[in-house]
This record gives structure tokens, C-alpha cells and sequence, in this order.
């Protein structure tokens, strides 16, 4: 590893000091370099993206005036394959995020063992504050300026937080008039009419329940009667209640954007999602009492499902959390601090890049049908996710017992293998 002389100081990305989500993503890369033998020649490769574009995104907006919005898409890793990763549209957006969360993809997909990289994009931009109009206009002059890096062979984007099967069926139509023919295959997550796959929305919640399911049966914990907490009620955390609840768990605690609910008897789910699909959110739900923000993580339970944002559980939280296990829907809930914290209670963290893969999985079964032009029935797609997210758990539970290690450093062990031996095969060209 190259030395910095002190005349030459770490740009903030490289600096792990520099604790945005990137630093994060450092840590863990730091923590796994000592599994990776020989491997460990490459480990640089996993702290540099491998390119990363920063776009300004004009649009008139109804009342005539221009706005520019800052938009990025970011690829981390592509010796498995293209990049893959989804474009968010949230006011928070920084490159810091978008380089932490395309790095996370790698992970994910190696993991998994999908044949994609990992890749991410994103605009600064609340998009409730525009009309429908002014967000298919930021969403097609998005995708023309990145148009120059994806494609269905370089880097296909997905739906992520504040996009939907609609932008992405704008994204498709921008980017195939742009190449003169129609591109099913450039972004995932469409509606099933364009190209879709069934089963999509769906998948990362599938995903976090599956891996849960196996979780607890290696552990000895019962699903039956099992409390549940879930943060975040939209695709992911509302999908995994739903079919904890179906398995005969309790879902006792829930919290969102709008306020946080409780009901230690267990809540009514279907009615719970009607009620989010009705309203935007938990708050104001009658089946369940509201309950003060801070007051959700000290929430007796057995499951904790953070589903919403990163940097959820903080060194500041985490030691009320009861839970025997946390399983992360969300990209980046946990810190580094709260990981330990988590781990010195016994706490099992279920990480993110093995947990919420379940998208990914179904994204990249979206891009095969695209390909051949052949689709899937439900039921094909739900049993090979089931059997793929099965097999990469089986195989990171194996790592992380071999070597006494938690089930994060097992994941990315297994995962930056997978890409560093892609990248030491290759080798370097020219």
C-alpha cells in the first residue's frame, strides 16, 4: 500500500476519519483485510470507486423558472459485471452516500453472487415539492446525463428511496431514445407492461424475511409468537411484517416519517398497509397506541427490522435495544460504534448486504427475462430468490462461525473475495 507523506493529505473519501457513509464503508473494509490472505494485494481496489459522475440537472419548472439540481451516479466495482444499483431522490443526497451505498452493491452482489457490480446514483432533490410533470422532466435530463456510463451491459439502475416503476419507466423510455431502440434491459424494477418482472416489489422484503426465517432457526428462535419491531412501513419493512406476521409473529412496534405506534398484542398488518397505502404513513393508526419517537428502540421484541434510512442505530440507541436479533432492511442502519455495542449484548446483526439482497436477486432475474424475452411465473421467481438468499446465508453462516467472526465481517469476507480474485484473474489492463 502506497505511503502519504504529510505534504499529500487523504482526500475525505479515502480518509476513514472523515465518518460520513463512506468513512462507514471504510471501517468495514478495514476490519475484513485480514481475512482475505493473499487477496489482501488488492484490498486498494475496494476503497476507490471506480468512477464516479457528478451531473447538473436543469428543468423549467411550471412557473417557467429554470432550477438546477445536483444528480450522481456512481460505480464502485465492475470486474463481476456491470454495475448495478439504484438512483434515489432524496434532499440529503451527498457523493459521500452515493459511493458508500455503490459500494454496498458490490458487497451485495458478490455476496449473493450475482454477476454485477455495484453501482448507485442519486439527485439532491425533495421530490415532493414538485408537480408530476417536473419530475418526469428531472428524470428524463437525469438520465441523458448519465446515459454517457449506463446501459444494459454497463450499468443498470433500479428504483431506491422516492422512486418507483414509474421513473423507472421514464429512465427506460429517455435512455432508449437516446441509442435509437427500444432498451428493456437498461434500468430494473419497471412495471411489469415494459418489461417488468413479477415479484419485484416485493423482493427485498421476501428477502429480509427469508434470511430471518434461517437466522432463527440456527439460533433456536421461534417465529411463532415471536415479537417483531419494524422501522420503515413501505416495500421492504411492510412487505417483511406482512409475512412475519402471516408466519405467526407479532409485530408489536412500528415506526416511519409520520410517528411511532405500538401494540404489544400484536397488530393487524392488512389492516396496518391499508391504512399506510390510505394515509402515507403509521401515525394516526387505530389499531395501536402512538408512542414517542426515541421511546421505538427500547421496544421489547425479539426481531428489530430497521427498514428506512442508514445510520438509524447509533452508539446512542443501541444499548436500549432488547431485541435477540436485527435484521437490516435498510442500506446502512447500523454504525460501526452500534455494531460493537450490538455485539458485546449478544445481539445477532442480520446485515444489510446479505439481508436486503432479495431486491437485487429479482432485479437481476428482471434483466435475464429482459435479455431473452422470456418471463417468469411468480411462483418460479419467489423459489429461486428463496433458494439463492438460502444459500448465500448457509454460506456466510459457515464463514462467520469458521472464524469467530460476526456476520457482517463473514458477508464482506465472502463478497470482497468474490471481487478481488474477479479483479486478480483479469488482471491489469494496460
Amino acid at each position: 500500500m502506497a505511503s502519504h507523506s504529510g505534504t499529500h493529505p487523504l482526500p475525505s473519501y479515502l480518509d476513514p476519519n472523515h465518518l460520513g457513509p463512506w468513512g462507514v464503508y471504510l471501517q468495514q473494509v478495514d476490519r475484513v483485510t485480514p481475512y482475505l490472505g493473499s487477496l489482501a494485494r488488492w484490498v486498494e481496489t475496494l476503497k476507490r470507486p471506480k468512477r464516479a459522475l457528478i451531473v447538473d440537472v436543469p428543468i423549467e419548472l411550471d412557473n417557467g423558472t429554470i432550477a438546477h439540481f445536483e444528480g450522481y451516479r456512481v460505480q464502485h466495482n465492475t470486474s463481476r459485471g456491470p454495475g448495478k444499483g439504484g438512483v434515489r431522490f432524496h434532499q440529503d443526497v451527498t457523493l459521500s452516500e452515493v459511493m458508500a451505498l455503490s459500494a454496498w452493491m458490490s458487497i451485495k452482489n458478490a455476496a449473493v453472487n450475482v454477476p454485477y457490480g455495484g453501482a448507485k446514483g442519486g439527485i439532491r432533490v425533495d421530490p415532493k415539492t414538485l408537480s408530476k410533470g417536473e419530475l418526469e422532466r428531472l428524470t428524463r435530463r437525469y438520465t441523458s446525463e448519465i446515459g454517457i456510463i449506463i446501459g444494459p451491459s454497463k450499468d443498470i439502475p433500479a428504483p431506491d428511496v422516492n422512486t418507483n416503476g414509474q421513473i423507472m419507466a421514464w429512465m427506460m423510455d429517455t435512455y432508449s431514445m437516446n441509442v435509437g431502440s427500444t432498451a428493456t434491459g437498461v434500468v430494473t424494477g419497471k412495471p411489469v407492461d415494459l418489461g417488468g418482472s413479477l415479484g419485484r416489489v416485493e423482493a427485498t422484503g421476501r428477502g429480509v424475511f427469508t434470511v430471518g426465517v434461517e437466522a432463527a432457526r440456527l439460533t433456536g428462535m421461534p417465529i411463532e409468537g415471536a415479537r417483531v419491531a419494524v422501522q420503515g412501513f413501505g416495500n421492504v419493512g411492510g412487505t417483511a411484517g406482512k409475512l412475519f406476521a402471516d408466519a405467526g409473529a407479532k409485530v408489536v412496534a412500528v415506526q416511519d416519517h409520520t410517528g411511532s405506534i405500538q401494540n404489544d398484542k400484536g397488530m393487524d398488518v392488512t389492516a396496518l398497509l391499508a391504512h399506510v397505502q390510505k394515509t402515507g404513513g403509521v401515525g394516526g393508526f387505530a389499531g395501536a397506541e402512538p408512542m414517542a419517537n426515541d421511546a421505538f428502540w427500547g421496544v421489547a421484541c425479539d426481531i428489530l427490522i430497521p427498514a428506512a434510512l442508514e445510520g438509524q442505530i447509533t452508539e446512542h440507541n443501541a444499548g436500549k435495544i432488547q431485541a435477540k436479533m436485527v435484521i437490516e432492511g435498510a442500506n446502512g442502519p447500523t454504525t460501526p460504534e452500534a455494531d460493537d455495542i450490538l455485539h458485546d449484548k449478544g445481539v445477532l446483526v442480520v446485515p444489510d448486504v446479505i439481508a436486503n439482497a432479495g431486491g437485487v436477486t429479482v432485479s437481476y432475474f428482471e434483466w435475464v427475462q429482459d435479455f431473452s424475452s422470456f418471463f417468469w411465473t411468480e411462483e418460479e421467481i419467489n423459489a429461486r430468490l428463496v433458494r439463492i438468499m438460502k444459500e448465500a446465508f448457509a454460506g456466510v453462516w459457515h464463514v462467520a462461525q469458521d472464524n469467530k467472526v460476526s456476520l457482517r465481517t463473514a458477508t464482506f469476507i465472502v463478497a470482497c473475495k468474490r471481487i478481488l480474485h474477479a479483479r486478480e484473474m483479469r488482471g491489469l489492463y494496460p
